[in-house]
This record gives C-alpha cells, structure tokens and sequence, in this order.
C-alpha cells in the first residue's frame, strides 16, 4: 500500500528520531557477526596460501597438464576444496566453472581457456539475489609474457584466493537469505579477463548480483613507504556509475550523486561493518576505481553496472610484485609467502565474512528510490515497498542523510515497513539522502541513494 499521507503521529516519530508504535524497531547490531568473525582462522589461510605457492606458477599461459604445477593444477585444486567444503554442509555449494577462449590480445596472443571457479551459496527467501566475493587465481613475476618461471604470487593474489575459500567455509556454516557467491577469478594479471567473462554470464544468465567484493592483495603490512600497518585497509570505489548515461549524467548535475554510486556505497557500508566487527582494523576509503592508473578485478563489474569494489592491503611493497625472484645489492625481490602476515589476512577475510553475511541476509534492497524537496522546508523520499518471500524477512526502511561534505552516513531514522518518509524541516540542499533496508535481525542493505546515479538495480 502506498502512503499518500503520513500521520501526525508518524511525523512526529520522525521528528523525534523513532519509528512510530506500530513499527518495531529492529537491533542495531547482529550479533552473529561476531562469531562469524571469530571463526575465520589465519591458520587454514595460511595452509592454502602455501598450497596456491606450491604449484610453483599459476601464469594464466602455463601449462593445465600437470598436477602439480601450473594453472591447470592450481584451478582444480580450488574447485576441488569448494567440493569438499559443500560436501560438510550436505551439498550447500553449487561448484562450477566459467570458462571462455581468449585470443588475439596483448598479454593472450595466442587461444587460452580461461577458466574460473565458482561456487555459489543459495539464499533461503532471495536465491536469486546474489553477492559476490573474489580473488584471483592467476600470478605472474616481471615479464608478464613468462610463464614459465616460478611465480609464487602469495600475497599477489593467492591471499585473496584464499580469503575466497576461508569465507565459504565460514559462511556456509549457516543459511542467508540472499545467494553468496564466492570466486576464484582467472586471467587477471593478463588483462582481467576473468571477471570479464564472469561479468558477461552474470548478465547472459539474469544473476542480480548486488555487490562485489574484489580482494587483491590483502596481506602485506610493511610497505615501500617504511610503513608497518596492520590495522588498517584500503577499500577503492567508483564515485560516479560506469555506464552512466548522458541523461542520468545532466540530471546528476543538477541533483547530485558524484560521490554516491552504489559502489561508493557499498564501500561505506564495508568501512562501518569494520567499525563495529573486526577488532583493529579502521577502513581507508579510497575515492578511486583503483590505484593510481592500475586496474583490478572489479572494473569489468563496474564496466557492466554491477556495483563493486576493491578490498586491499594499505601499504605495498613494490618490491614484492610483479618481480622475478633474486637478490640484488642484498635487497630481496619476488613475491613469497615469507612476505605475508596471516593475522592480517585474516582481518581482512573477516571484514568480507561479515560484510557478506549482513547483505545476504537483508532484505531486497531499496529499488526505484526517489527525491522531492526543492523550495520546500522538508525532504520526501519515495521507494517501492518489497513484498513475496523474498521480503519475509523485512522489518522496515531506514532513512539516511549527512552533510554533502561528509564521507559517511552521519544521521539515520527507522521508519518502519512504509514506501514513504517525510523528514521535516531537513531541508533537500543542506544534505545527501539515502534509503535502506532492515532486516527483523537487523542486517541492513548498503544504503542506496535516489535516482539513477545510486541504484543497485531492481
């Protein structure tokens, strides 16, 4: 039912900071997230770190014969630990790959298979509403051409491949109302073809994929800089949508959102989960695609509309990639496992476990969110209001807004299971607004800002 109207009641619930009686205002927190937390182990991260390193390269051209060394051997050790990880919690994980020829370019001259792993963790209420975690199988040392010489890439990405594996046994300990997918992403290092490829299936088979989380490197705490950081990590997002319009482009001009995709977005929803679950670690976000001119496995996501965003170590140690293993003037080169800290892996796992966790168990996100308010004393948002299984779960919306100049979300008010809100004598030109939804647990969508420029899609 839409509200035409709301009550002076419900006004002034709004005005004081509460939802009305008739809404039950659901937890803050998750409490869940905690355990999850607390069960990711730098151990088993460890031990898969040093397997991934053991098959001596993983060069997206080496060789897919041998057991023991090469791609091949790397990638159906993965899809073989997915398997045995679903077989603990009677089959819970569909295991696949995503494969297609590439041919004809820079770093792929000639026809390779380049082959993915995936497994997905199906949703109770909202199976087909996914999000996603990755890293990427693949490693190279200097000469991107070589793929013959050991390359044991630990940190660059055998870290992140294993923060992928770590979260799917965590979480499929347990049942989310949302799909997870967790994958092992090949061909980044030769032009992100993986994700590419993956990107293209998702849209080929309607997967509504509502958020990634690229981790790409996620274990380093000494930097080139001289700087010994383990508490902290940097999240990189989009500020504007990729395959933005011309039309959504002017309107955003003259309405705002230049800082307020759903990728940004999805990066402060990441920074608060860090706050509030994981013990020592404060998130830097990073108002950028990536690195400075550098590129990672979410941009062929971004490229597609699918919100996404790129969870990383703060410091880097050049001289740990892309280098071929040696030792000059007494300075060590090559990117081995002595150069990873697997508490900090772990912290990292952690952060994508709960951030996961808490989408997949949301409710559909905030879909056709809209905005008025111009000359007026107060803002009026608009959204469609879920309903079907897939909102069994809903407890209601929270409305969202800060200054314009502020990084994150500074006042919030739930407002109960409505289509409408109206916040008075908050005037529209003084802040950002944004709409999310809340779970009967608590778990919260990212906020999703109004009109095109902050949709994460119907």
């Amino acid at each position: 039912m839409r509200l035409q109207l709301l009550s002076s009641s419900l006004f002034a619930g709004l005005m004081l900071g509460f939802a009305p009686a008739s809404a039950q205002t659901p937890p803050t927190e998750v409490l869940i997230m905690h355990e999850l937390a607390a069960d990711v182990s730098a151990t088993r991260l460890q031990v898969d770190v040093q397997k991934l390193v053991d098959f001596g390269t993983r060069h997206t051209l080496s060789e897919t014969a041998s057991e023991t060394r090469g791609i091949g051997a790397a990638r159906r050790w993965i899809k073989r630990e997915f398997e045995a990880i679903s077989a603990e919690c009677g089959g819970c994980l569909e295991v696949i790959t995503v494969s297609a020829v590439i041919q004809g370019e820079t770093r792929i001259p000639d026809p390779v298979n380049v082959v993915s792993v995936i497994a997905i963790q199906r949703g109770t209420l909202d199976p087909d509403r996914y999000v996603l975690m990755a890293g990427d199988i693949d490693s190279r040392i200097t000469d991107a051409m070589n793929f013959t010489d050991d390359s044991p890439g630990a940190n660059d990405n055998a870290t992140g491949m294993a923060g992928a594996l770590e979260a799917a046994r965590v979480l499929s300990k347990h049942k989310f109302a949302g799909s997870i997918i967790y994958a092992g992403l090949a061909g980044e290092e030769q032009g992100l073809f993986g994700g590419k490829i993956l990107a293209a299936h998702a849209l080929a088979n309607d997967w509504r994929i509502k958020a990634v989380l690229n981790n790409d490197m996620i274990g380093n705490i000494t930097g080139i800089d001289g700087v010994t950081d383990n508490a902290t990590a940097r999240v990189f997002s989009e500020g504007t949508r990729d395959n933005e319009t011309v039309q959504e482009a002017r309107i955003r001009r003259f309405t705002g959102g230049e800082v307020d995709s759903p990728s940004r977005n999805l990066a402060r929803y990441v920074d608060v989960r860090a706050d509030r679950y994981i013990p020592n670690l404060d998130v830097m976000m990073v108002y950028r695609l990536d690195r400075f001119g550098r590129g990672g496995h979410h941009r062929p996501f971004n490229e597609v509309g699918i919100p996404g965003v790129r969870i990383m170590e703060t410091h880097e140690h050049y001289d740990r990639q892309h280098q071929d293993l040696r030792t000059e003037n007494g300075r060590q080169y090559g990117d081995v496992i002595e150069g990873v800290n697997f508490d900090y892996v772990r912290k990292l796992t952690a952060l994508n476990v709960v951030s996961l966790a808490e989408m997949a168990d949301a409710p559909p996100f905030p879909a056709n969110v809209t905005i008025k308010g111009a000359v007026q004393p107060s803002t009026e948002l608009s959204w469609t209001l879920a309903n079907g299984k897939a909102a069994e779960n809903l407890a209601g919306y929270k409305v969202y807004w800060r200054l314009t100049d502020a990084p994150n979300w500074q006042f919030s008010r739930f407002v109960g299971k409505v289509d409408h809100a109206v916040l008075e004598n908050i005037v529209i030109d003084n802040y950002y607004f944004g709409v999310a939804s809340v779970a009967t647990n608590g778990a919260e969508s990212p906020v999703v800002f109004p009109g095109a420029a902050g949709s994460f899609g119907d």
